[in-house]
């Protein structure tokens, strides 16, 4: 079993820069896939980015893409997201998942993947 702790939202100016850190508790991180979802209000939560388990591997959606980067530090136990060039349609709640029992060259991008959730995080872009 693994624990998920987000950090690094906040609020910033359209074009500007944040790095979400997701901290996974245990041993065996780098044996879950990993990914980050997002929620809107009145909308439902999507896949923003995913990693497979050596980081070898990702995928990004394409809204996000060229302007987010999904990676992964195994021997710190964690994942994160660097978002630059942000806006307003960014504003949302972003969660942190892992999906244990992953194969090696995977990445997996339904919620219905993942087994184990962050609490989440608020991140809001302002004009």
């Amino acid at each position: 079993q693994v624990q998920l702790a987000e950090s690094g939202g906040g609020l910033v100016q359209a074009g500007g820069s944040l790095r979400l850190a997701c901290a996974a508790s245990g041993r065996t991180f780098s044996s879950y896939a990993m990914g980050w979802f997002r929620q809107a209000p009145g909308k439902e939560r999507e896949l923003v980015a995913a990693i497979n388990r050596g980081g070898d591997y990702t995928y990004h959606t394409d809204s996000v893409k060229g302007r987010f980067t999904i990676s992964r530090d195994n021997a710190k136990n964690t994942a994160y997201l660097q978002l630059n060039s942000l806006k307003p349609e960014d504003t949302a709640v972003y969660y942190c998942a892992a999906r244990s029992y992953s194969g090696n060259y995977v990445v997996y991008t339904r919620s219905s993947d993942y087994d184990y959730w962050g609490q989440g995080i608020q991140v809001t872009v302002s004009p």
